[in-house]
């Protein structure tokens, strides 16, 4: 909000109220020094009195209480003339009284006063007029007065200067002013700017989340579909089309997560998580889902890890694997023949565990090296062609590296090969020490047979998959198309667990599940699973706010949805309040 100039100076004048009644005090003790008498006692007095009239005249001004009336503006302008005239006054009694010296002191004192009244005033025109002319009659009028009685030559060359003076003054105001609207201007457009540049970042995340939606929403039935074909008798073609169409299916639920990710991190909304992982775990992990592809293209893999590197460290294992998951599949993608070989390292001092990728690949040119971290590029047109992939791995890969306190850094030549360095910043964590406890039984795998489940969902092709889906594990399943029918259905039997769909008509499901959580019925602690095709971030924290078991995304991923509600449903019953209390 761009303030009034009249509560600009009422602001300024409170703030130098001290400042002001100081001032007022050495000028009144220095007049009463130069020529005693008891006059200069009678002006601070006055001062004090006027100075208690401006501060009840410009307060509704400090309080902002609303539009203030022109009559409230003229008491400013009648207190602001007022008190300059009350504090140039002493100048005609050191004018006069004071002598060489207290004529001096008086030109200096009213010469002070313009000079700060038009620095401080000039937010309200009236006002600077009505704080200029007092001082101004008595910077110019003394000299002038006494040029006019006595002839004095002295008189005319102080009259001079103080008009050299005032007209200095004028142009330095004038500057000011200037530069002072050039300053509000610049400080409305940032303003308008910010507002801009926050609509636009509002307006893509809406964009994205409905795309996700949309996408997400289709390309369930689509997964879902070929994973029960796959189910099947299938002949050895009909297999490989099925394999065929999950393979394009994850590809492009890849790149969705991938333009999700590459947003999140572009509005600087990523969230780390911090937990301890295995390194050596980690690596063979990845060096098991990928070392199979490389042999089938005849390629050798091979993982060093050096033995100063920590057993377990802490970081973000999540977006680590994430990144050197892209790493490899690129590596996998551009090698033809030769080997693929990963080393590991471990820097103590800078706590960075760095690991190289090396491939003996295409390589990329030197002129495009500058470009390959941007997003949506590629070494060149022909690979997008010949290998596939949108150019955004890369970009996100870096982008991680670099919020997990590292980077990624690539040399390559054509022909030979190309070598990637991720380094990252991870805490060293001591391995926990062993202790000889008589082993746990492991409790036996939970089940769904004979649960009852209310699946919620208003398309009708995503509830009869989740029919496909569950139905085999031996569970119950009742269906609804909308929150309202959720919160009907839950009203009058007991369920074990909830599939709750987001975006419904009627009711949508965040509304549905806060209704059920309120109630006093028996599912009021039952446990909510949210099954969405909105996957943002924002999602989430909406679903964690509700108060839900787990939150799973479209399209299904079959084996993780049984297994949490299996769990879900094995759990001990919680109250619907711990249940809130968590949510909070």
């Amino acid at each position: 909000m761009v303030r009034s100039g009249y509560a600009a100076v009422a602001t300024a004048r409170a703030r130098e109220l001290p400042t002001r009644l100081g001032l007022a005090l050495f000028i009144g003790g220095a007049a009463l020094v130069m020529a005693p008498s008891i006059w200069p006692v009678a002006w601070f007095a006055a001062m004090l009195a006027g100075q208690g009239v401006d501060w009840l005249a410009f307060r509704p001004f400090r309080a902002q209480t609303g539009d203030a009336t022109w009559l409230q503006k003229a008491f400013c302008v009648v207190s602001a003339a007022l008190n300059t005239a009350i504090y140039s006054s002493i100048a005609v009694y050191l004018w006069f009284r004071g002598g060489e010296f207290g004529a001096l002191f008086a030109m200096i004192q009213v010469a002070g006063g313009l000079l700060h009244v038009s620095l401080h005033m000039h937010h309200a025109r009236p006002l600077l007029i009505a704080s200029v002319i007092p001082h101004a009659t008595y910077f110019l009028g003394l000299p002038l007065l006494t040029l006019g009685t006595t002839r004095d030559p002295a008189a005319v060359a102080i009259l001079i200067a103080a008009l050299l003076y005032v007209a200095h003054l004028v142009v330095a105001v004038r500057q000011s002013m200037r530069t002072a609207g050039d300053m509000r201007a610049a400080k409305i457009e940032a303003l308008m700017q910010r507002d801009r540049a926050k609509q636009a970042s509002d307006a893509k995340s809406e964009f994205l989340a409905v795309i996700s939606h949309e996408i997400r929403t289709p390309l369930n039935a689509v997964i879902s579909g070929a994973n029960l074909l796959r189910r099947t008798r299938l002949d050895a073609r009909q297999r490989e089309h099925v394999t065929m169409l999950l393979e394009g299916g994850d590809i492009l639920l890849g790149l969705l997560n991938d333009v999700l990710d590459f947003s999140k991190i572009e509005a600087g909304k990523m969230r780390l998580e911090s937990a301890e992982m295995n390194v050596r775990n980690k690596l063979a992990a990845l060096r098991r889902l990928w070392e199979p592809k490389a042999t089938s293209r005849g390629v050798r893999m091979s993982v060093m890890i050096d033995d100063a590197v920590p057993d377990v460290v802490r970081t973000d294992p999540l977006r680590f694997q994430q990144v050197l998951f892209n790493l490899l599949s690129n590596a996998v993608k551009f090698t033809r023949e030769g080997a693929i070989r990963v080393n590991v390292t471990w820097d103590e001092r800078t706590s960075m565990l760095t690991a190289e990728v090396h491939d003996t690949g295409c390589g990329i040119a030197a002129e495009q090296m500058d470009s390959i971290f941007d997003s949506f590029e590629q070494a060149s047109i022909g690979d997008t062609r010949r290998y596939g992939g949108t150019g955004l791995g890369l970009a996100i890969s870096r982008r991680l590296a670099q919020v997990m306190g590292g980077d990624l850094t690539v040399t390559s030549a054509p022909g030979e090969g190309s070598t990637f360095t991720l380094t990252v910043r991870v805490e060293a964590v001591e391995p926990r020490q062993k202790v000889d406890v008589q082993p746990v039984l492991r409790p036996v795998a939970v089940s769904l047979q004979g649960r009852s489940i209310l699946a919620v969902d208003d398309h009708e092709v995503n509830r009869r998959i989740l029919e496909l889906l569950l139905e085999p594990h031996g569970c119950r399943l009742t269906l609804a198309e909308n929150g309202a029918e959720a919160v009907e259905a839950a009203s009058v039997e007991v369920f074990d667990a909830i599939l709750m769909d987001m975006q419904m008509p009627v009711m949508d499901g965040l509304e549905a599940t806060r209704r059920i959580r309120a109630g006093a019925g028996a599912n009021a602690a039952t446990p909510i699973i949210a099954l969405t095709a909105n996957a943002m971030e924002v999602h989430r924290a909406a679903w964690d706010t509700a108060g839900v078991h787990a939150f799973l995304t479209k399209p299904i991923d079959a084996p993780l949805l049984a297994r949490t509600l299996a769990e879900a449903c094995a759990e001990p019953r919680k109250t619907a309040q711990t249940i809130a209390g968590a949510a909070a």
